[in-house]
């Protein structure tokens, strides 16, 4: 028995050393690994493990432990109290970590660490889904958030010359979605031993993310030749013979050195914001409504099954189309992407059933994800790199803004389907429509533009 077990031992411990050096070698290829890029695409995988954790116990605290009435009106309360203020601070969060370029890694850890303290403190009070578990909640949101927000502006420093920067957020989201995907299980078994286990779990996950993000390289905190950027539009004299120009506002006269960013990349920020508004209007209004309401006889949980996992494979799609698609027509890409989700939520309230929901949550994940890549070839491509860190955290902090007013308006809609769906593609119609009258009057670049100075 004991050479049965030394060699059980033995052999799974070859599998696990063997599965570590091909992710390393994985996340190490095409000089991801010299450049430093691999660390921060295996502390992604962490940040989104940790995190995917701690949705879990909430859901099952605030959504599945209780019938659907008092469920609503659980997340009605979680809106209020945690997204409506993330909401206000979230504007806040780019321009302060903008100011702390110096300290990139120190943030990226503090945010780890944050959300570790939180998670073993609310692991003590879930089981009773008192109201102590929400500002909690808030907290972890917004140390996410800050997280997401200098993982955008990290990126830059840490590209390889032979990856684009579309192909590099392509490799670090579809590390963050595979980790997602195994933390779900692991979630769900830490939960059939008790409500507080999965956070107990994210505990241990962000204190090892702490400890990796100190471990990023010294190239994170530099911030040799930066300067902030203004979100405003300008159209440049090629892009329209110089005749007629496209200005949504100019800010008040500012040092020279500040640049805009073009009307490109305000196009793909507008649609990626519809995109967003439609995630996040989905996931709130199709998980009470699959459950009061299921389609085709399905269980409510098969129905969320079927549903979490079309947006999860949407979501991965994307990141490979992404990848294949490097920097063609960004422009195009986007508003694409638009008009696709546009079209299929408009199907699914014309015929609304178990195919097009299903559909719909899938097209929709693979739409903003892959608008998401686009739009940061925009940046890339339109934004000089003095000012693209800068652009990168202003335009997370407006992503996350859109997704918590979509969930907002999902949850206060009646269950209807057929209503819910019609004001969805009403919405993001609507934006679709400015969208390509933004497209037809900046044209499709094939150079980069030169940024002007506002």
């Amino acid at each position: 028995m004991i050479r049965t077990a030394s060699a059980a031992g033995a052999g799974t411990g070859k599998v696990v050393h063997g599965t570590g050096r091909r992710i390393r070698r994985a996340t190490s290829a095409e000089g991801a690994g010299e450049s430093g890029l691999a660390k921060l695409i295996e502390l992604h995988a962490i940040n989104s493990f940790g995190d995917m954790l701690i949705t879990i116990a909430l859901a099952s605290t605030i959504f599945f432990s209780v019938p659907t009435g008092e469920a609503r009106g659980r997340v009605a309360l979680y809106l209020l109290i945690t997204m409506a203020p993330f909401a206000l601070l979230a504007p806040v969060i780019g321009p302060l970590l903008d100011r702390l370029p110096h300290g990139r890694r120190a943030a990226m850890a503090m945010a780890m660490l944050a959300r570790a303290v939180l998670a073993w403190t609310m692991a003590g009070v879930i089981s009773g889904g008192g109201l102590a578990l929400y500002p909690e909640a808030l907290g972890v949101l917004v140390a996410s958030k800050a997280y997401g927000v200098v993982r955008s502006v990290v990126v830059p420093r840490l590209l390889p010359s032979r990856l684009s920067l579309v192909k590099a957020n392509s490799r670090v989201t579809l590390a963050g979605l595979l980790a997602t995907g195994v933390a779900a299980g692991v979630g769900g078994l830490l939960h059939l031993i008790g409500p507080g286990w999965p956070l107990r779990g994210a505990f241990l996950v962000f204190v090892i993310g702490t400890l990796m993000a100190f471990h990023l390289p010294h190239a994170v905190d530099s911030a040799k030749g930066e300067q902030r950027a203004v979100l405003h539009a300008e159209v440049h004299a090629e892009a329209d013979g110089g005749g007629s120009h496209l200005i949504h506002h100019r800010p008040p006269p500012v040092k020279a050195s500040l640049r805009a960013v073009g009307p490109s990349v305000i196009l793909a920020l507008r649609a990626m914001s519809a995109m967003k508004w439609l995630v996040g209007f989905l996931v709130m209004f199709l998980a009470f409504l699959l459950r009061e309401e299921p389609i085709g006889g399905l269980r409510p949980t098969l129905a969320l099954g079927l549903v979490a996992l079309a947006a999860g494979t949407g979501n991965a799609l994307g990141s490979v189309f992404g990848s294949w698609l490097r920097t063609r027509g960004p422009e195009a890409t986007v508003t694409t992407m638009l008009l696709l989700a546009t079209c299929v939520t408009a199907a699914a309230a014309l015929w609304y059933g178990v195919v097009t929901v299903v559909l719909v949550a899938g097209v929709a994940g693979m739409a903003a994800s892959l608008g998401k890549l686009a739009l940061d070839a925009l940046i890339q491509r339109d934004v000089p790199e003095a000012v693209r860190t800068s652009a990168f955290a202003r335009s997370e902090t407006l992503m996350q803004v859109s997704w918590v007013a979509g969930g907002a308006v999902g949850i206060l809609l009646p269950l209807n389907g057929e209503l819910g769906l019609s004001v969805a593609a009403a919405v993001v119609g609507l934006v679709l429509l400015w969208t390509l009258r933004s497209l037809f009057r900046v044209g499709l670049r094939r150079h980069p533009a030169t940024p002007r100075v506002a």
